[in-house]
C-alpha cells in the first residue's frame, strides 16, 4: 500500500480545502442547520462546477471516473469544514447503486446529470428497526404492483428527484427506482441534532412497475451491499475530517491560552489530551485509506470497511470530547464550530451501521461467529 497521494489527488485536496474555506465558513454551517433546505442552491452550482458530483460516474458519461480513495478525501475535507448538504447520499451511495445495478438506458438517463449536479437522487432502505440491513427489508409492493409503507431516515428526500427504494422481493431485496412527485409519495421532515436532513418517506398505494426495477427482482443485495460500504467509508471520512479540525482547533487554542501566567499547552493534562487526539485521527484516517484501497482494489475489503467505520465512531467522538475539554465552554456556544462538529460525528457514527454492528462483521471476518 502507498498512500502518498497522487499529484491529481493533491490538486482534489487542495482547491476542496481553499473552496470550503472560502464558501462554506462556520457561520453558513450554523445557518445552514436551521435552514429547510439544508444548503445555498448557489453553493451547489459551484460545487458541480468543480465537478465533485460526478467524482464516481465513468467518463463516458460525464463524471470523472474518480476512485472510493478520491471519495474519501474530498469528503474527509467536506467534513473539516462541517459541509451540509446531499454529496454522500447522492454522488457516493446512489451513484454506486446506479453503477451497479440499473440498466445501461438507465444509467445514461440519470448519470449524466448527476454528474453535472442537477439531478440528486437518494437511498430509500431503513424501516421501523432503523437498521440499512438488506435482509430486514420488509416494504413489498403489493397487490397490483402498489407500495404501501413507510422509510426512516431518507436522507435529502426533499433535494432528489428519486428514490431508490429496497423493497422485498423473492429470494431477497429488489430494488425500486421511483420519483419523488409520483403520487400517493409524502415526505415528513424529521428533527435530528446535527442539521442534517433526514425525511420519513411514506408511499400511499404508489404504482410501481417492471420499469422502475434496477436490475432483476430479489437480486438487489449485492449492489447494496456495495452502496452501503461506500457509504460507510464516506461517514468515515467525514468524521476523520471534523476530528482532524477539532484538533487544530484544541492545539491552536492551547498555545494561546494563558493562564496563571503561562499557556495551557505547556500544562502535561492539556498535552496529553491533545496527544491522545493526534492518535485517534492518525489512527481513523489509515484504517480509512486502507479500506479504500482494498476495496478499490477489489479486494474483500467487509472487515475492512466495517473495521473503518467501527474505529471511526469511537475514535472521533473521543476527539471530540477532548476538544470540549481542551476549550473549555466557548466549544459549547451556537457561534463556535466545535459543538457543531461534535454534532455531525455523532450523527455519522451511527450512520451506515453503528459501531456494535460494525464489530460483529470484524468478529465474523476474523473467524470468531
Amino acid at each position: 500500500m502507498d498512500f502518498r497521494l497522487t499529484d491529481a489527488q493533491q490538486l482534489l485536496v487542495n482547491t476542496a480545502r481553499e473552496f470550503l474555506r472560502r464558501r462554506c465558513p462556520p457561520e453558513l454551517v450554523q445557518q445552514m442547520a436551521t435552514d429547510a433546505r439544508g444548503l445555498p442552491e448557489d453553493l451547489w452550482k459551484e460545487i458541480s462546477m468543480l465537478g465533485w458530483p460526478g467524482l464516481l460516474v465513468p467518463p463516458e458519461l460525464g463524471g470523472s471516473g474518480g476512485s472510493l480513495l478520491d471519495v474519501s478525501l474530498l469528503v474527509e475535507e467536506m467534513g473539516r469544514a462541517g459541509f451540509p448538504g446531499p454529496f454522500v447520499p447522492s454522488a457516493v451511495v446512489a451513484t454506486s447503486l446506479l453503477r451497479a445495478a440499473a440498466s445501461p438506458a438507465q444509467q445514461q438517463r440519470l448519470l449524466p446529470d448527476m454528474a453535472l449536479g442537477e439531478r440528486l437522487c437518494t437511498l430509500a432502505i431503513a424501516e421501523e428497526g432503523g437498521v440499512l440491513d438488506p435482509a430486514a427489508v420488509a416494504l413489498e409492493a403489493g397487490p397490483g404492483g402498489r407500495v404501501t409503507g413507510r422509510k426512516l431516515f431518507v436522507r435529502d428526500a426533499h433535494l432528489a428527484s428519486h428514490l431508490i427504494v429496497a423493497a422485498r422481493g423473492a429470494g431477497g431485496p429488489s430494488l425500486l427506482l421511483i420519483e419523488t412527485s409520483r403520487p400517493g409519495i409524502a415526505l415528513n421532515p424529521m428533527e435530528t441534532m446535527s442539521g442534517e436532513k433526514l425525511f420519513e418517506v411514506t408511499f400511499s398505494g404508489v404504482e410501481v412497475g417492471a420499469k422502475d426495477l434496477l436490475g432483476p427482482a430479489g437480486q438487489g443485495r449485492e449492489p447494496l451491499v456495495a452502496a452501503l460500504a461506500a457509504g460507510a467509508l464516506a461517514r468515515s471520512a467525514e468524521m476523520v475530517g471534523a476530528a482532524a479540525r477539532m484538533l487544530e482547533m484544541a492545539v491552536e487554542h492551547a498555545r494561546t491560552r494563558v493562564q496563571s501566567g503561562r499557556p495551557i499547552g505547556s500544562f502535561q493534562a492539556v498535552q496529553h489530551h491533545c496527544a491522545d487526539m493526534l492518535r485517534h485521527v492518525d489512527g481513523a484516517r489509515f484504517l480509512l485509506y486502507r479500506a479504500a484501497w482494498k476495496a478499490e482494489a477489489g479486494q474483500p475489503c467487509g472487515g475492512d470497511v466495517a473495521m473503518a467505520k467501527a474505529h471511526a465512531g469511537e475514535a472521533c467522538l473521543a476527539v471530540a470530547r477532548k476538544a470540549h475539554q481542551v476549550l473549555g465552554a466557548i466549544g459549547y456556544c451556537e457561534e463556535h464550530l466545535l459543538h457543531r462538529l461534535h454534532k455531525r460525528v455523532q450523527a455519522a457514527s451511527v450512520d451506515f451501521g453503528a459501531s456494535p454492528e460494525h464489530l460483529e462483521t470484524v468478529a465474523t471476518a476474523i473467524g470468531l461467529v
